[in-house]
């Protein structure tokens, strides 16, 4: 199952195995960056066969639709990933709900485009899946995702305390929720 959106600046690509080289470069280029941001990762995660499991992973999820992910080009170069996004852990039944997941390259950040990204996403979950409420959890630190979140409509549900171990440190985050209020 693969899919394309569209923003102003960007290309959202679905997963596919034929992009493991960029993401590979994308994830060597950014790993000091996104370190503090992001589980503790095995050495084999930054290696050519690490990224093409993973994305053969991804495929098979989105055919079982229990998850989707895209990887963000800007539109004049649809060559170099510099963003990652993801519906994960879809609920289906009564609760049509998913957790959403993004990061962005070190370089590319406060220009907008995880804005446009995770609307695009949002989008997509509502119009295309269906789905009911998306939820994101972000370290109360990070203002600059807390923002993201904002502009594109997420309301702040409450902190969760030690809620996900990144870095090797159970983190606080703050639970931020968007509801699709068309359902």
């Amino acid at each position: 199952m693969k899919f394309l959106l569209g923003t102003k600046d960007l290309l959202l690509k679905s997963s596919d195995v034929n992009l493991t080289e960029s993401l590979l470069e994308y994830y060597l280029r950014n790993k000091a960056f996104l370190e503090e941001f992001e589980p503790k990762r095995d050495p084999s995660f930054f290696t050519y066969e690490g990224q093409y499991n993973q994305l053969e992973k991804e495929v098979v999820d989105a055919d079982q639709k229990v998850s989707f992910h895209f990887y963000i080009f800007k539109k004049n170069d649809d060559k170099k990933i510099i963003g990652c996004i993801g519906l994960n852990n879809i609920v289906w039944g009564s609760f049509l709900s998913c957790f959403l997941g993004y990061k962005l390259d070190g370089q590319h950040i406060n220009k907008g485009y995880m804005t446009q990204a995770v609307c695009a996403v949002a989008d997509f979950a509502f119009s295309d899946l269906h789905l009911h409420r998306i939820e994101g959890n972000i370290m109360p630190r990070n203002q600059a995702s807390l923002r993201v979140l904002e502009k594109c409509g997420f309301v702040n549900e409450g902190m969760s305390k030690k809620y996900l171990k990144i870095n090797d440190i159970w983190e606080d985050h703050v639970h931020m929720v968007l509801i699709n209020e068309h359902m």
